[in-house]
Protein backbone atom coordinates (compact mmCIF):
# COMPACT_ATOMS: atom_id res chain seq x y z
CA UNK A 1 0.00 0.00 0.00
CA UNK A 2 1.38 3.83 -1.03
CA UNK A 3 1.74 6.76 1.40
CA UNK A 4 -1.33 8.13 -0.95
CA UNK A 5 -3.37 4.70 0.04
CA UNK A 6 -2.78 5.04 3.34
CA UNK A 7 -4.31 8.27 3.62
CA UNK A 8 -7.01 7.28 1.71
CA UNK A 9 -7.44 4.38 3.87
CA UNK A 10 -7.34 6.97 7.02
CA UNK A 11 -9.41 9.66 5.56
CA UNK A 12 -12.19 6.71 4.41
CA UNK A 13 -12.26 5.40 8.34
CA UNK A 14 -12.46 8.67 9.59
CA UNK A 15 -15.52 9.57 7.45
CA UNK A 16 -16.98 6.33 8.63
CA UNK A 17 -16.48 7.73 12.43
CA UNK A 18 -17.84 11.17 11.49
CA UNK A 19 -21.41 9.44 9.86
CA UNK A 20 -21.98 6.73 12.52
CA UNK A 21 -21.77 9.82 15.37
CA UNK A 22 -24.26 11.81 13.53
CA UNK A 23 -27.73 10.70 15.24
CA UNK A 24 -26.52 11.66 18.44
CA UNK A 25 -23.75 14.09 17.70
CA UNK A 26 -24.77 18.36 18.21
CA UNK A 27 -23.75 20.05 16.22
CA UNK A 28 -23.19 17.65 13.67
CA UNK A 29 -19.84 16.80 11.93
CA UNK A 30 -18.77 18.97 8.87
CA UNK A 31 -18.17 15.94 6.54
CA UNK A 32 -17.22 18.55 3.43
CA UNK A 33 -13.79 18.41 4.47
CA UNK A 34 -13.81 14.63 4.89
CA UNK A 35 -15.11 14.67 1.12
CA UNK A 36 -13.25 17.27 0.07
CA UNK A 37 -9.48 15.18 1.15
CA UNK A 38 -10.53 12.09 -0.18
CA UNK A 39 -11.53 13.59 -3.51
CA UNK A 40 -7.90 15.53 -3.06
CA UNK A 41 -5.75 12.49 -2.06
CA UNK A 42 -7.59 10.66 -5.11
CA UNK A 43 -6.23 12.95 -7.53
CA UNK A 44 -2.95 12.14 -6.38
CA UNK A 45 -2.92 8.61 -6.84
CA UNK A 46 -0.72 7.83 -10.18
CA UNK A 47 -2.45 6.69 -13.46
CA UNK A 48 -1.29 2.94 -12.96
CA UNK A 49 -3.26 2.95 -9.45
CA UNK A 50 -5.69 -0.37 -9.32
CA UNK A 51 -8.23 0.15 -11.80
CA UNK A 52 -10.63 -0.93 -9.07
CA UNK A 53 -9.46 1.39 -6.80
CA UNK A 54 -9.63 4.18 -9.02
CA UNK A 55 -13.85 3.67 -9.85
CA UNK A 56 -14.50 3.02 -6.08
CA UNK A 57 -13.40 6.60 -5.42
CA UNK A 58 -14.60 8.10 -8.56
CA UNK A 59 -18.17 6.70 -8.31
CA UNK A 60 -18.18 7.58 -4.44
CA UNK A 61 -18.29 4.08 -3.40
CA UNK A 62 -16.77 4.46 -0.54
CA UNK A 63 -17.50 1.56 1.66
CA UNK A 64 -16.00 -0.25 -1.59
CA UNK A 65 -13.01 1.68 -1.48
CA UNK A 66 -12.29 0.69 1.89
CA UNK A 67 -12.72 -2.74 1.80
CA UNK A 68 -10.59 -2.64 -1.17
CA UNK A 69 -7.81 -1.28 0.64
CA UNK A 70 -8.39 -3.09 3.99
CA UNK A 71 -7.49 -6.12 1.51
CA UNK A 72 -10.98 -7.30 1.54
CA UNK A 73 -12.07 -6.28 -2.07
CA UNK A 74 -14.04 -9.82 -2.08
CA UNK A 75 -16.85 -8.86 0.09
CA UNK A 76 -18.28 -5.94 -2.60
CA UNK A 77 -20.70 -7.03 -3.71
CA UNK A 78 -20.99 -6.59 -7.57
CA UNK A 79 -22.76 -3.69 -8.50
CA UNK A 80 -24.45 -2.47 -11.82
CA UNK A 81 -20.61 -1.62 -13.30
CA UNK A 82 -19.93 -4.50 -15.38
CA UNK A 83 -16.38 -4.20 -17.40
CA UNK A 84 -15.54 -1.15 -15.45
CA UNK A 85 -12.19 -2.16 -15.23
Amino acid sequence: MTGTERDILESLLELERAVASMPKANPKPNLLPLFTRIDDLTRQLPRDADPSLLHYLHKKSYEKARLFLQGSDAENARGNCHGHV
